[in-house]
């Protein structure tokens, strides 16, 4: 149907997959006992699903099944990795490290940590102007690192821009000076390779409406091998998760995320190349039309960028309003878990963009039901939108312009903020 809405906005969140709804189904109908109640089938069954699930997920990232903690998605994940590590030296203060771009999730439950009294350091990126776009330098990890470093948190993947991080090469500083490594892998895990002992993370944040998979479940692995990450709870009451994380357990949520991560993971080398056609497609098509638009993030390779995400400045044209005119086409101008605040997109700022070019943005993210269908007809509603945009007012909006961005380290500690190299 031409008038059919497309979604490519799967790094919001993403269409359940059949099998996976298959999969689900019987935990809500038939096996519903809760997990915790093992003195009789039903809660029998439900552990079982559980231990079964656990299993999966912890092969999938190369993780032991007991160093998986369920949890709603990536959001408490994070939560729980940065105040968990810090409630677990909370009489020793210290220091945490992490990145000017990173999602909220990550970067308020650290500037909570700061009023508090904890000193953190957020390292900027690579500029716009650069290949390496959105990319922390290893060198500024390096030197970020105190002796009372409690740990070092950084996306693996960019939810706006699709940046890859080398967390195996930050993995490498951490583990040689002594400071664990967490890291926000909720764009990678089902799309990117992933193994916990390879990168060299203690702690790893995933979620599973990311990949096909329910909203509503994630985890996060807590390693427990030497050297062993330690984390206190943040929130109580029935002791769930080895007293990590208690609630009653997501038994339909769980083993939906199992399913999904499964499939993934079979799919994963044929999908990604599928997927970054159908990206380099969207981008040549819009390109063509509207020769003016510029690429937010990093340059199109593999190590550097996720193959499904296409960021674009649009000048002269708000983000919103294209959306809006664009009817048909389901995409964003900013993250999802941002969209009802009024700022502009802060990892585009933190690129050096201008909040005009930033406002002028949109994100796109392809995924497993797109066609190249979708993606000529995604291309040809937009581009009629730019030009019936554009035929109606002057240039109001200029892109990037070659501004870098303030490159200082921000030092959040007590009430204040303040820069320093």
């Amino acid at each position: 149907m031409d008038d059919a809405p497309i979604y490519i906005d799967n790094h919001a969140t993403t269409r359940v997959d059949p099998r996976v709804l298959e999969a689900i189904l019987p935990y809500l109908t038939e096996a519903y006992g809760n997990a915790g109640s093992v003195n009789h089938r039903f809660g029998a069954d439900a552990k079982q699903a559980v231990d079964r699930s656990r299993e999966i997920v912890s092969a999938a990232i190369g993780a032991k099944p007991q160093e998986i903690v369920f949890t709603s998605g990536a959001t408490e994940s994070n939560n729980l990795a940065i105040l968990g590590v810090a409630e677990a030296n909370a009489r020793h203060g210290g220091h945490m490290v992490s990145v000017v771009t990173e999602h909220p999730s990550v970067l308020e439950p650290l500037e909570k940590l700061g009023q508090r009294g904890l000193d953190v350091t957020l390292l900027p990126v690579c500029p716009a102007c650069d290949d390496f776009a959105g990319r922390v330098l290893l060198q500024r990890v390096s030197e970020a690192i105190r002796d009372d470093t409690l740990l070092v948190s950084v996306m693996m993947a960019n939810n706006e821009i699709g940046v890859i991080q080398p967390i195996q090469e930050i993995g490498e500083i951490c583990r040689q000076c002594g400071v664990l490594l967490h890291t926000d892998a909720t764009q990678a895990v089902g799309r990117l390779p992933v193994d916990v002992d390879e990168l060299l993370v203690d702690l790893l944040s995933f979620s599973g409406h990311k990949m096909y998979g329910p909203k509503g479940i994630g985890g996060l692995y807590v390693r427990r091998r030497a050297p062993r990450a330690k984390v206190k709870a943040i929130q109580f009451g029935g002791g769930q998760e080895r007293g990590l994380r208690s609630g009653t357990l997501n038994v339909p949520g769980i083993v939906g995320l199992a399913t999904a991560i499964e499939l993934c993971l079979e799919e994963m080398p044929a999908e990604q190349g599928r997927l970054r056609d159908l990206r380099d497609l969207l981008h040549h098509e819009l390109v063509s039309a509207v020769p003016d638009i510029t690429l937010n993030g990093p340059a199109f390779a593999s190590h550097l960028r996720l193959a499904n995400n296409l960021n674009l400045c649009f000048p002269r044209i708000d983000g919103e309003t294209l959306l809006l005119s664009a009817r048909n086409v389901a995409a964003s101008s900013g993250s999802a878990c941002a969209s009802a605040k009024p700022e502009p997109s802060h990892v585009l700022r933190n690129l050096g963009l201008s909040e005009d070019a930033a406002r002028s943005s949109v994100r796109f993210g392809l995924g497993r039901f797109n066609t190249e269908e979708d993606v000529t007809r995604a291309a040809a509603l937009i581009i009629n939108a730019v030009k019936d945009l554009r035929a109606l007012g002057p240039e109001s909006a200029l892109c990037c312009g070659g501004n870098c961005p303030d490159d200082s380290v921000v030092q959040l500690g007590g009430a204040a903020t303040k820069r320093g190299s």
